[in-house]
């Protein structure tokens, strides 16, 4: 599969959210490789975005947002997961797509040591902390190239999404601009995780 470049991800996160559909996300941790099929993304601004890690400005945590884009952002949430996101926009400007869902496409067998807990295949990579597990992502992929053919982290482009299929809705679980349809997903997936408005949990919402 040819790779995904720096300057097609330099782009309105908005724009690059639907592009990612149907990519392939690779990893190779020293395990082996793990790959999934992206199903459902959520795009994030910056100073426009009360929702953004960038909302504030730049600090030490969130600089990997601010660009190039192309990079992975890798943050730790509840103290407990981590959760990745693909950076967009020109060097300086935060943006970014945070991954949410995918379906395993190879590496099938080290995606289930990874989370022993996960019954159901369909549900190894469904929702943010569970895909970053499945692939084995942690803090020290923070800032990699997912366009370096030597990166242990790789986007590839995968078999073309069409509109009809995409799905949008509210970003799941945030507490400010909750109501911005910012979140894509691939219409009837398995993988897609289940909507939780302001953290609580709802019905999948359909746009």
């Amino acid at each position: 599969m040819e790779q995904v470049t720096r300057d097609e991800l330099a782009h309105d996160p908005l724009w690059v959210a639907r592009r990612l559909l149907g990519c392939e996300l690779r990893s190779d941790t020293g395990q082996g490789e793990v790959g999934v099929r992206l199903v459902e993304v959520e795009a994030y601004r910056g100073g426009d975005d009360p929702a953004s890690h960038c909302y504030r400005g730049r600090t030490e945590r969130n600089a990997v947002m601010f660009g190039p884009a192309g990079h992975l952002y890798v943050y730790f949430v509840y103290g407990l997961h981590f959760c990745m996101n693909v950076v967009c926009l020109s060097d300086g400007v935060p943006g970014a797509v945070l991954l949410r869902a995918g379906e395993i496409t190879t590496g099938h067998d080290l995606a289930r040591q990874r989370r022993p807990a996960v019954r159901k295949p369909d549900m190894l990579a469904s929702g943010p902390a569970r895909l970053a597990g499945a692939l084995g992502i942690t803090r020290e992929h923070n800032g990699v190239d997912l366009t370096d053919p030597d990166s242990p982290v790789r986007l590839h482009h995968g078999a073309p999404v069409a509109e009809d299929d995409m799905r949008s809705g509210p970003r799941v679980g945030v507490t400010a601009a909750m109501d911005l349809p910012w979140r894509t997903w691939l219409d009837g997936s398995p993988a897609v995780s289940t909507y939780r408005r302001g953290g609580r949990k709802g019905p999948r919402t359909r746009a």
